[in-house]
């Protein structure tokens, strides 16, 4: 009598060994997640998509968003057939998960404010959340600090300009310290929010400017993002399967400008041999 075969195991044997992982994101933020996917799937072959010709998407309508990232992630699945899809960016996941997910037909990893670690660790009771103004106004959002921070303070600030900083700051430009200041001076200025003691960085690009929010901030305050537990939930979600890189790591990016350039020594910290727009 032999026993039925365990579906995980004959999913991760269907899977083609040089398919990649995935990664999306509205810019360069996304690196932080990348970061911690390397460092738990060293072999893993990626792809990483930026859409450097929407940004920033935390201006644009939850419709815009929704609809331009189920396009653009349909036609990159189509075309590279990855194992795995990571939405690397919280306005992304916190709008448009729910409809990918319905559309494609392979796993989705999301990105969603880390509300859940920071009510632990926070001492103070008071908790600051860093997003863009489209995050920060999500249902999903108030879903997060009602389960998991409940008899805490959650204090919510849009802060755009970030996003801007950090794109700059990963090109080697210089970059507007002074939005960095402006926005732990907004989290402060709320009622309360002397008394934070950890900040959730609700976007993925914020932890590449967390030496000078630590700076803004102040010695006592923690920082929080996710990037570390969405490389752990890929690795569940990818056990088992076999990984054979058949060609270097890609980074695409959509427009037409001159954004791989840009990027150069940027995709070259990160592992990646070349750039290319899609």
């Amino acid at each position: 009598m032999t026993s039925a075969p365990d579906p995980a195991q004959t999913l991760a044997h269907a899977v083609d060994p040089a398919a990649p992982i995935l990664l999306f994101d509205s810019g360069v933020g996304g690196f932080t997640v990348l970061e911690e996917v390397r460092k738990v799937l060293p072999d893993a072959p990626i792809l990483y998509a930026a859409d450097t010709a929407g940004l920033p998407y935390g201006a644009k309508t939850e419709a815009q968003i929704a609809a331009r990232v189920a396009g653009l992630l349909g036609r990159l699945t189509e075309r590279y057939r990855p194992r795995l899809v990571c939405i690397a960016c919280n306005t992304a996941s916190t709008i448009a998960l729910g409809m990918v997910r319905e559309v494609l037909e392979v796993p989705i990893v999301g990105t969603v404010p880390a509300i859940k670690p920071a009510a632990a660790l926070t001492r103070s009771g008071v908790i600051g959340l860093l997003g863009t103004e489209a995050t920060i106004r999500q249902a999903y959002v108030d879903r997060l600090e009602h389960e998991f921070a409940a008899g805490k303070r959650l204090l919510r600030h849009g802060a755009p300009e970030l996003v801007e900083a950090a794109e700059a700051k990963l090109r080697g430009q210089p970059f507007d310290a002074g939005a960095v200041v402006r926005a732990a001076e907004a989290l402060r200025s709320m009622p309360d929010g002397d008394r934070i003691d950890t900040v959730v960085l609700a976007c993925t690009h914020f932890p590449l400017l967390e030496p000078e929010l630590a700076q803004a901030f102040g010695p006592d305050v923690r920082f929080v993002h996710g990037a570390a537990g969405i490389a752990r939930q890929i690795a569940r979600l990818t056990a088992g399967q076999e990984y054979a890189r058949q060609s270097d790591d890609l980074a695409l990016f959509t427009g037409s400008g001159n954004a791989p350039d840009a990027y150069a020594k940027a995709l070259r910290r990160y592992g990646f041999a070349k750039g290319e727009v899609f």
